[in-house]
């Protein structure tokens, strides 16, 4: 990598094609890494990463909508009522009906779905942890800045609102 530097003492990073393809092939396989063990825990109970996804964001925000879980995961209503539909059948998930409108379906953990998502997460946590040691707080936080820097606007918006509803 190459730097180079303006007028105005700023520091531009320059990258090749190859360099970005490295970059990129570097995430598919940190992505593999990271959900290894989550997808070993699933494949057990017959699970897949959208129940894990869902499993996240009804954990950070209990009492989540429906409407808001599919803004969040991005996935159409027949996919995300399939997944949920196994989850509260297996008593994982909670559905209760909205106490100012009736059309809106809240979302819990119970017992059995916080234990599942503790498991799945803290196998995360445990991979990240060791990660972000051997890294170092620098490249933590650069590396903070380059996922947020990759998501598009509307995203990056949620994203942060998600992280200032968590304190």
């Amino acid at each position: 990598m190459s730097e180079g530097r303006t007028a105005q003492g700023e520091t531009l990073l320059y990258l090749t094609d190859e360099q970005l393809r490295q970059g990129a092939e570097a995430m598919f396989f940190a992505y593999r890494g990271f959900t290894a063990d989550p997808d070993r825990i699933l494949d057990g109970l017959c699970y897949g990463r959208a129940h894990h996804r869902a499993l996240h964001f009804i954990h950070t925000a209990p009492g989540t909508t429906v409407n808001n879980l599919l803004n969040i995961l991005g996935v159409t209503k027949q996919s995300l009522n399939r997944v949920l539909r196994t989850m509260i059948e297996d008593g994982l998930v909670e559905s209760r009906v909205g106490r100012v409108d009736k059309r809106e379906r809240h979302l819990y953990l119970t017992d059995a779905g916080d234990t599942l998502e503790r498991q799945l997460s803290d196998a995360q946590r445990m991979r990240m942890r060791a990660a972000y040691r051997d890294a170092g707080p620098e490249a933590v936080a650069g590396f903070r800045r380059v996922l947020e820097a990759m998501m598009d606007p509307e995203m990056r918006k949620q994203y942060h609102r998600l992280r200032e509803g968590r304190g």
